[in-house]
């Protein structure tokens, strides 16, 4: 990793089971030259970190899969595992705490912003995700970085 990181290295991790959302999330982080990977499910977020095993895939492939993710934003809303859900388990991994999770929510609930904020998430968006919402990713990315 010598030399200096440039702003296309940073990769951002798109959870959302709305694909309206997850294409609009996309081409905003994409404009922001981030490299992106987004998944439909907290489930597939969690086993993309290798949080946990996914079974059908070949288990050797698997072994060393170390996943160098910057940023992760989450809908907070999802069946299954939600964006609360997916901030807690990744705040409790060792290999991962430290990576900023920010949560997307198309309802303005104040305290439901609260607990994530209180759980470890570094911001909030309220949806449609503006341009000047990426925006603010940077700050979290250069600070996972240093």
């Amino acid at each position: 990793m010598g030399g200096a990181a440039s702003e296309a290295q940073f990769h951002v991790l798109a959870v959302d089971d709305s694909l309206i959302d997850r294409k609009l999330i996309e081409r905003l982080l994409k404009t922001s030259s981030y490299r992106v990977t987004v998944v439909d499910s907290g489930v597939k977020a969690l086993e993309f970190l290798g949080l946990i095993e996914d079974d059908s895939i070949d288990s050797n492939s698997r072994n060393h899969h170390e996943v160098e993710v910057n940023l992760i934003i989450t809908d907070y809303c999802m069946p299954g595992i939600t964006g609360y859900d997916l901030l807690i388990k990744i705040k409790e991994s060792t290999s991962l705490k430290d990576v900023p999770v920010v949560i997307m929510s198309s309802e303005n609930v104040p305290s439901r912003i609260s607990s994530c904020l209180e759980k470890g998430a570094e911001d909030f968006f309220l949806k449609p995700v503006q341009q000047s919402d990426v925006n603010k990713l940077r700050p979290h990315l250069l600070r996972g970085k240093a």
